[in-house]
């Protein structure tokens, strides 16, 4: 059986994954840029392969993650809406978006009217990623105390605002629109790391070792408390 600890350390180790790539490959990225362009775009070209296995990997971890906040936090909700979270990752990945606004190099500029089915399927699976890390965040306050509590109702109400700032930018292909994706996302990715790791510290580092049941014909001993 794998430990509670365990499985917090995936969500530990998935969420700054996902931030490094993120950040490491839009400074990289050849005629991509980071102000501008959103995360999703780094799936196009010819490294796409690269953020899409990040997309991928870290909906997985969050899925055993999931169930470490299940059983740390005894709040079902909030272990469901993580595992929503990741499964909006690895759709993410599956579902790479059109290419537009210059990127890949030769690609139209601004955003077009009409996208593919593909897109519309990306699209989706984004929308479930940023609407469950915020509820997670919710659910999560009930269940926890003193700063903690102030920490993720702020956080949540945060990823939402930005959430919104960020649709109406990509909209209107606003200049910052990429930035204002990657606050967003590093506040939202932050508190689930630090989550795991608050958990973690007083998690089980053993599985629960079941007890022998005491046969009914073995002789109790009388100086052995019963």
């Amino acid at each position: 059986m794998t430990t509670t600890r365990t499985l917090l350390l995936c969500g530990a180790a998935g969420a700054p994954l996902f931030v490094i790539v993120l950040l490491a490959e839009g400074a990289l990225r050849p005629g991509y840029d980071p102000v501008y362009h959103s995360g999703s775009q780094l799936s196009l070209g010819d490294r796409g392969w690269i953020q899409i296995a990040s997309f991928i990997v870290t909906g997985l971890l969050m899925l055993p993650y999931a169930e470490g906040v299940r059983r740390a936090l005894a709040s079902r909700w909030t272990a469901v809406l993580i595992a929503l979270f990741g499964v909006g990752l690895i759709g993410a990945g599956a579902f790479v978006m059109d290419p537009m606004q210059g990127y890949p190099p030769g690609a139209p500029p601004g955003v077009p009217a009409v996208t593919s089915l593909h897109n519309s399927a990306h699209d989706l699976a984004s929308l479930l990623v940023f609407l469950a890390l915020p509820l997670a965040c919710l659910t999560a306050a009930f269940r926890l105390k003193g700063w903690w509590r102030a920490y993720s109702l702020v956080t949540a109400l945060a990823t939402v605002a930005l959430f919104l700032a960020y649709g109406q930018a990509f909209a209107q292909d606003a200049p910052n629109a990429g930035l204002i994706q990657r606050v967003l996302i590093v506040t939202g990715w932050t508190w689930l790391t630090l989550l795991a790791v608050r958990l973690s510290r007083t998690a089980p580092t053993a599985p629960a070792t079941p007890r022998s049941p005491r046969s009914p014909s073995a002789p109790t001993s009388p100086t052995t408390p019963r």
